[in-house]
């Protein structure tokens, strides 16, 4: 650990308000999902908490907005060199909280500290749209003022560093929201927070349900960015709408992979494999549907249920996991409730199937073999383990069953003829579209959905944007 780094205490977990570790009355545990046993109690927060917590964001925008982008670049480093000084205290505690296997938990401490170093590398644009003698009109973007991060449960700590790194590099005061079945590291980002921001710049407020309601229609909150189900999405962009708040909307996916006869399979099927079951396949972004070409669609599906049985599951602190439990029992039910369609709709499993109960929320990695289009399985996001294989012969079939679907996160197209690829991908209705890839993503590449699956974007220029104000000067030069 770096002399200068601050060493947290991964044993108690309190609200972050003007920079002061706060209790309240009432507290919460979320369940170790591997186990089910409760976790250590977090605050739950009440309306006079979040007033407190807008009041203190409100008059730290005043300070804060007018330092430099390189006063906050410093900062917002600072504190990353702080979060992967404590990375082992922080990967213990998602594992705790989120299930992951550790070696899944190191990885995103390690992408959420890139994002906070490289985020603030970028520079907004200002634009000068007329010179003359007689005026001179810039186009430049300026902060919003309070900004608040709901986080979901899956990332916990890349996705509120996704948003504290933009949001504060653009000159905003920003308010996180963990998720309350994962609140505990991101309190302690909180926590590390205080040691590297002015009070009320960065603060975290753990509670249950009513907490996001609350932060949604507060008149004092200025910007909202959410991640998480499209139910809920729509739910937060209704409260937005009382008070006009800026929204931006990272919600589910249901992303095809296409698969062309001409493909190395014996290379691309542990890719294909770990970028459909990664995290039990708790990402929005992550494969769900797999459309593989007739003349080498058995050949394939026989070597990804060959390699997926290689893959270990367990609890994520044991060595060499690669699946742990879904997060929690509400997406445990909802999981369950899927499987029952494959007896029901009569699919075909040729992996998995049937859930083995457990001291855990463990689901058994499953493929289903070639399932109707409308079957459940190909139609909703699991967010668990359960892949469906769907055979293709005509291409601008496979673009339109592709496409058929609300959700428009990433997609993407595995082949050796590059051209005949790009030419699928552009046709693909999604936000992201990879060509011999999938789930690629980058701080400086700005990344959001089409259709359901969200508006706006984060990251990248665009997503420094999104938590600005457009605005135009007209200078005048003279009386």
């Amino acid at each position: 650990m770096a002399a200068d780094a601050p060493k947290l205490d991964f044993t108690t977990f309190h609200n972050v308000i003007n920079n002061e570790l706060v209790s309240t009355a009432t507290t919460r545990h979320s369940i170790n999902p591997a186990n089910r046993q409760p976790n250590p109690e977090v605050p739950v927060s009440t309306q006079e908490d979040l007033d407190k917590a807008v009041a203190a964001a409100k008059k730290a925008f005043k300070a804060w907005s007018k330092t430099t982008f390189e006063e906050r670049r410093t900062a917002l480093c600072a504190f990353a060199d702080a979060l992967d000084a404590n990375k082992d205290g922080f990967a213990k505690t998602l594992t705790m909280e989120q299930g992951k296997p550790l070696a899944q938990s190191y990885q995103e401490i390690g992408m959420a500290t890139t994002w906070l170093r490289t985020i603030p590398t970028q520079t907004l644009p200002e634009e000068v749209l007329e010179d003359t003698e007689d005026r001179k009109i810039i186009h430049h973007h300026v902060p919003m003022g309070v900004a608040c991060g709901i986080v979901p449960w899956n990332y916990p700590i890349l996705l509120a560093c996704g948003k504290i790194a933009p949001a504060l590099y653009t000159g905003n005061t920003l308010i996180v929201k963990p998720s309350p079945f994962t609140p505990y590291c991101d309190l302690k980002l909180g926590e590390l927070a205080t040691k590297f921001f002015p009070p009320g710049v960065l603060q975290v407020l753990s509670g249950g349900d009513d907490l996001g309601p609350m932060m949604t229609a507060h008149p004092g909150i200025d910007k909202v960015s959410f991640t998480g189900s499209s139910m809920t999405g729509k739910k937060v962009m209704a409260s937005c709408a009382a008070t006009l708040k800026r929204v931006t909307l990272e919600l589910g996916g249901n992303d095809p992979a296409i698969i062309c006869e001409d493909v190395d399979i014996d290379a691309i099927i542990p890719k294909i494999a770990i970028l459909s079951f990664l995290c039990s396949s708790q990402i929005c972004m992550m494969i769900k549907r797999i459309y593989v070409h007739e003349k080498i669609y058995d050949q394939f599906l026989d070597a990804f249920v060959k390699f997926t049985k290689t893959l270990k599951s367990g609890e994520g602190n044991e060595p060499d996991v690669f699946f742990g439990p879904v997060q929690n029992s509400m997406q445990y039910e909802k999981v369950k409730d899927l499987f029952t369609s494959i007896e029901g709709e009569g699919l075909k499993p040729v992996l998995g199937g049937k859930i083995e109960e457990s001291d855990g929320y463990f689901i058994t990695p499953t493929v289903i073999d070639n399932p109707p289009e409308k079957s459940r399985v190909v139609t909703e996001e699991p967010f668990g383990p359960i892949v469906p294989f769907m055979k293709w012969s005509d291409e601008d079939d496979v673009i339109a069953r592709a496409n058929d679907t609300q959700m428009g996160l990433g997609s993407s197209v595995w082949s050796k003829d590059t051209e005949r690829a790009a030419r699928i991908a552009r046709q693909l209705e999604s936000g992201s579209v990879w060509v011999n890839s999938h789930f690629d993503v980058a701080p400086g590449v700005p990344f959001g959905g089409h259709k359901w699956s969200g508006i706006g974007m984060e990251w990248g220029i665009t997503g420094l944007k999104a938590y600005c104000n457009p605005q135009t000067l007209w200078l005048k030069k003279s009386l």
